[in-house]
């Protein structure tokens, strides 16, 4: 069986992904840095990502910033899936350098190495993001198909959290947002898996090496960081309740997103891995189902069968999204990719998951606090 890289391999989907990969009969090798957000400190130690990996992949702890490394991290890999990233939308809108040097320089670095060294990779994959989209797709009764922009404190903090268009009097009707949509990233994010994605479909097509970019929406399930307080909000609305805390709900509650579990997308990376009708092709990997975040928090707190109070605040971010929906046409006619794990389903083994966990320090009011003060939460 081929050789595989994953870069970020000792995160969330990294690990799942090589574990499946490895029971598939692949030979993987993980470059990962560790990071002691994800992982907590004394990481190689404590990580329980890393310790289901360890003694069963290539392991090689460093940044993909570190040329060299990378260069012997690649070595004799047939595939590579690039995963490596900084994540959270709130936190790169004050941390712009980090997001900016690991997503966008981490990318070069790999991209150059393949450009000017010898090397046996036969195919890339990278990890995109829904947050290439921005606000997404709408239907405008006046206008038709209408992108709209990023949300603005003007109408935000009145209240007002719906997305908006010039001229539009009537409200704007969303719709799934298909790979061919506008992109138009409202988070620093955002803005790096953009690059991320465009430099390895450009830099690989010319080189002739087939690529593939993923637009992953909202991953959860058993393993996701519980201490991360910038991302994933099963995690950190199932932290606060374990520490018997109360919820703060943003916006009015309504706000939706595309949450797809993480065996569906361990299964959609796989068959982009191993189909041809792949290659040059970029994919939503999602469920094309809206859930709302008020009903993210209210189904949690009946699993885990704790009576903690739930404030729909008005709070809210800037760079965030109001709704996520993603058009799974594509993947399903080219791949015949369908998502088995609905999210019923999914929060319930993932709650099971956290109830064997141990109960985490609740740090989101410090994430919240750094943001109050740059400006970016209101």
């Amino acid at each position: 069986m081929k050789k595989i890289l994953i870069t970020g391999g000792a995160g969330f989907i990294g690990s799942n992904l090589a574990l499946k990969l490895i029971d598939k009969g692949y030979r993987i090798t993980i470059i990962d840095s560790l990071s002691e957000q994800i992982h907590g400190p004394k990481s190689v130690i404590t990580s329980p990502l890393y310790k289901t990996v360890k003694d069963k992949v290539i392991f090689i702890q460093a940044s993909v910033n570190s040329k060299p490394d990378l260069i012997k991290a690649i070595s004799d890999n047939e595939i590579i899936v690039h995963l490596a990233a900084e994540t959270g939308t709130g936190q790169s809108m004050c941390q712009i350098e980090r997001y900016t040097n690991v997503n966008v320089t981490g990318t070069a670095v790999l991209l150059d190495i393949l450009v000017n060294h010898k090397h046996n990779v036969e195919k890339l994959l990278v990890a995109s993001s829904r947050a290439v989209y921005g606000e997404g797709k709408y239907f405008s009764d006046e206008y038709g198909i209408v992108y709209p922009e990023l949300r603005t404190s003007e109408f935000m903090g009145k209240g007002d959290f719906e997305v908006k268009y010039p001229g539009c009097s009537s409200p704007l009707s969303q719709m799934p947002t298909d790979e061919n949509s506008m992109l138009h990233p409202s988070s620093v994010y955002g803005i790096t898996k953009l690059h991320q994605e465009q430099m390895v479909m450009t830099v690989c097509k010319a080189i002739k090496l087939p690529s593939v970019a993923l637009r992953y929406q909202n991953v959860y399930g058993p393993g996701q960081s519980l201490t991360n307080p910038y991302t994933g909000i099963l995690s950190i609305f199932s932290t606060q309740i374990k520490n018997g805390n109360a919820i703060n709900v943003f916006e009015d509650g309504k706000e939706s997103r595309d949450f797809v579990f993480i065996d569906d997308v361990v299964d959609a990376t796989i068959m982009s891995i191993e189909s041809p009708n792949a290659n040059y092709q970029i994919f939503n990997v999602g469920t094309g189902i809206p859930i709302n975040i008020l009903t993210v928090a209210k189904t949690l707190i009946n699993l885990y069968n704790r009576k903690v109070p739930v404030f729909i605040s008005g709070n809210y971010r800037l760079g965030d999204i109001r709704h996520n929906i993603a058009d799974m046409s594509k993947i399903i006619n080219l791949l015949g990719f369908y998502p088995r794990v609905t999210f019923e389903e999914g929060i319930k083994l993932f709650t099971q998951w956290v109830n064997n966990q141990a109960i985490q320090k609740d740090n989101f009011l410090n994430s919240i606090e750094e943001m109050k003060t740059k400006g970016l939460f209101q």
